[in-house]
């Protein structure tokens, strides 16, 4: 049985973010990841093209930046290669290959309430040895992403061609001159483009109402939300959004009656980014399905937007927000800790010797390649300048679509 302040289970940018942050405070604590990795999301579950969907200055982990040299939106081997340079960084050493039971209900992890600590049973899955975990504090920082559900739909089981989950997808080559149907989502409609781009007969099916964006409204978006309301900041993505797609009901894809903005912060459903696939619809090489809704048009899942349970839980990477969220959480949750534990009201927290990290990292000279063209523009330093540059880069796009006529 090993005994420590606070246990984090899960390696990846929450559980990492909040180790580093508790480290920075001198409270030890030990991270279980289940993988043989950190970021085993990024690293063994995303296909090849994946990208952040927004600036990567709204993705950053506490107390660090991206190189000056990154592109405005990360790619997957970027942000593996950022992950890896925070894990040392900071000092965080997970330990993998960890399966932690959190079904509470069958004792795997479970609250002493007369010792006033969380007990974890743990097992080894490389030497299948049991191990016993005690600590004052439990941060469950698994993530929303953590499983791939595929939804019961009725005749799959009797399939006789391949299906998969997004997570399992790679990239659409294997699949040229194949029939192939995919989910209409974030990952699903940069798979459907993937696959068109490979030559693979793609259609796209959704259940629901969905808001199709781009990244540079996005960016403007999140910059004006310093400044408006989201009731303010949706209706002008709305006018964007009329202007570059036009009415796209004649393709199966209804817009909900809810900004973009407004169902992301009350539901957190997020605006489907589009990264040409809107385009190849439109031009009959991507097949778009018939809308599917449930009764409401919405999902029925509540918004977990809280990180701090009772007796000491505390939840890290559950708000749907993104890497922003997990970053604040991350903050919230060791400060709390460290409060309670100045307090009394946790107990004595030894540092183990430990000096504080209190000092700011210094810039990172990782260098991160950018999927970008060789002759894309430098990116800015003002903020104000890349918002400004993404409006004209907008406008340009939109010029050149002869269906859209522009206000001269």
């Amino acid at each position: 049985m090993e005994e420590v302040a606070v246990i984090i289970v899960g390696a990846g940018p929450s559980g990492i973010a909040t180790s580093a942050c508790l480290n920075r405070l001198e409270i030890p604590n030990i991270v279980l990841e289940r993988e043989g990795c950190c970021g085993s999301l990024w690293k063994k579950r995303a296909y090849d093209r994946l990208t952040l969907h927004i600036p990567k200055q709204y993705c950053e982990l506490p107390y660090m930046s991206y190189p000056s040299n990154a592109p405005t939106f990360v790619p997957r081997n970027g942000f593996i290669a950022y992950l890896d340079e925070y894990l040392s960084h900071f000092g965080v050493t997970p330990r993998f290959n960890r399966s932690v039971g959190l079904a509470f209900s069958v004792g795997l992890a479970f609250y002493d309430v007369d010792a006033g600590k969380w007990r974890l049973e743990v097992t080894n899955v490389c030497s299948h040895v049991k191990e016993v975990y005690v600590a004052q504090f439990l941060v469950v920082a698994t993530g929303e992403n953590a499983e791939g559900v595929i939804p019961d739909i009725p005749g799959l089981g009797g399939f006789a061609g391949e299906y998969m989950h997004a997570s399992q997808f790679s990239n659409g080559r294997k699949y040229r001159g194949k029939d192939v149907l995919v989910g209409c989502g974030n990952s699903g409609m940069e798979i459907s483009y993937d696959l068109c781009q490979s030559n693979a007969r793609t259609s796209i099916v959704n259940r629901s109402p969905v808001h199709v964006v781009t990244k540079e409204m996005v960016s403007l978006a999140m910059f004006l939300l310093k400044f408006l309301s989201v009731t303010s900041v949706d209706k002008i993505l709305a006018k964007l959004c009329k202007l570059r797609f036009d009415d796209l009901s004649e393709y199966g894809i209804q817009r909900p009656k809810e900004g973009p903005f407004y169902l992301k912060t009350t539901q957190g459903r997020s605006p489907t980014i589009d990264v040409g696939c809107v385009d190849r619809i439109k031009q009959g090489k991507i097949k778009g399905g018939e809308e599917l809704f449930d009764d409401n048009g919405f999902p029925k899942q509540e918004l977990v937007n809280k990180w701090k349970g009772s007796n000491g839980l505390y939840c890290v990477g559950f708000a749907r927000n993104g890497l922003l969220a997990i970053s604040s959480d991350a903050k919230n949750v060791s400060q709390d800790i460290s409060n309670l534990s100045k307090a009394g009201k946790g107990g004595k927290i030894a540092n183990g010797g430990k000096s504080p990290m209190t000092k700011e990292p210094p810039p990172l000279e990782l260098k991160i390649e950018s999927e970008l063209p060789q002759n894309a523009k430098p990116l800015m330093d003002c903020e104000a300048a890349q918002i400004l540059q993404g409006i004209q880069d907008q406008m340009v796009l939109l010029s050149q679509d002869p269906t859209i006529k522009l206000p001269v």
